[in-house]
């Protein structure tokens, strides 16, 4: 009998909720995928699909899947601005729509990620959240969630300094962490369905309906880190390709 994984799996209604809704997107988004395929493509050199190691439920890493949004032989900070200049036409497309992460409904059907959940984080961000944000991490990651939707790069989070990483992890890190562990602490299918509803809605909207959350103002001492991070290990070839800002 295989071990149970650490930390916070999703409930047995929840998995369930997973397996039918994506098996069931896998057929009906196949002309979108294949649509999404041909633009990464088109737009650059390199693979259609990035692998990138994060975070998942219990702190263990997996490899999560997307669609390549971002130049190869890229480099800069580890979280991605909406104007980012290593973005491509077409990734730049992907990201405002979301379809970037529809590769990752294969991570949802081998048990990696959930629906809804907080958005998997790079082991190297990780370490870096303050005090307090780490207990977001025993849960399993998922797709979308309400701090992915009530967050969002292209809105309130365009940082005010060229401390990108800091102000990430300084200002928006707790408060996505707040909204997240409050979904958490009653996950029920309900509410599951919920954010599924208020994600589709921000989609198909452009973002004119949501539910905002307002950042705490930035501490006067973010400054740009002395030297440059690198964004996050890659496969030789392939871009440090960042996640967004949300």
């Amino acid at each position: 009998m295989a071990a149970a994984k650490p930390g916070v799996a999703p409930g047995i209604q929840r998995r369930v909720l997973d397996l039918l809704v994506t098996g069931s997107a896998l057929v009906l988004l196949l002309p979108v995928l294949a649509l999404a395929s041909v633009l990464v493509l088109v737009s650059s050199r390199g693979p259609v699909i990035f692998r990138q190691q994060r975070v998942g439920q219990g702190g263990i890493a997996f490899t999560l899947l997307k669609f390549r949004t971002m130049r190869t032989g890229t480099s800069g900070p580890a979280v991605t601005p909406a104007r980012d200049d290593r973005l491509t036409p077409a990734g730049k497309l992907l990201r405002m729509t979301g379809l970037d992460e529809l590769p990752q409904l294969i991570n949802i059907l081998k048990g990696e990620m959930t629906l809804v959940g907080p958005r998997p984080e790079t082991p190297d961000l990780a370490a870096r959240y303050p005090t307090g944000c780490h207990a977001v991490f025993a849960h399993r990651p998922g797709l979308t969630g309400p701090a992915a939707i009530r967050l969002r790069d292209r809105d309130e989070l365009r940082c005010p300094t060229d401390a990108v990483e800091e102000y990430y992890l300084e200002v928006v890190v707790p408060a996505k962490v707040a909204v997240d562990l409050d979904f958490l602490a009653a996950p029920t299918v309900p509410r599951t369905l919920g954010v599924i509803v208020e994600t589709f809605l921000y989609i198909v909207t452009g973002g004119r309906i949501r539910r905002a959350v307002t950042l705490a103002k930035p501490a006067a001492r973010i400054a740009p880190a002395p030297t440059a991070h690198p964004a996050q290990a890659a496969p030789m070839g392939q871009p440090a390709e960042p996640d967004r800002v949300s």
